[in-house]
């Protein structure tokens, strides 16, 4: 996978579909092919959001933190809650653990970002067959 890409993402949990994504909204045609792309160690588009969503970290990571609410909260015993209200439990940690030992990526990469942020809507709309638990539209 290029440092630099456009694409989109679904997450699944086995053969259900949880949530679709795009990465790369700004890139252009051909950008991961430009010689500061090639140079660059650093990631943009897809690989610097699917880490960031692997992460489990909740604040500033939208995906992480409807992971967290739909699907790791209803998980929560009272003994959970009260380790987290004494600092014992990460409530982040359980997310990125959740995320690890469940769900999956499939990807697609797009010419730019305008395509990918085209294909992201029609799969929220349920071009799969059906339309993602954390994101409908």
């Amino acid at each position: 996978m290029p440092n630099w890409c456009a694409s989109v993402y679904t997450v699944w949990d086995g053969d259900v579909l949880i949530y679709v994504g795009m990465a790369g909204r700004g890139l252009l045609a051909g950008s991961y092919e430009a010689e500061k792309a090639l140079a660059s160690g650093k990631a943009r588009g897809l690989r610097d959001r699917l880490n960031s969503h692997a992460s489990g970290r909740r604040s500033g990571d939208q995906f992480c933190v409807y992971v967290f609410d739909r699907l790791v909260l209803p998980t929560l015993t009272q003994a959970d809650t009260t380790a987290v209200a004494q600092g014992q439990l990460s409530l982040d940690a359980r997310t990125r653990q959740y995320i690890r030992d469940h769900l999956s990526y499939r990807l697609v990469v797009t010419e730019d970002g305008k395509a990918a942020l085209s294909l992201e809507r029609q799969v929220q709309q349920g071009a799969l067959g059906e339309r993602p638990l954390l994101n409908p539209r």
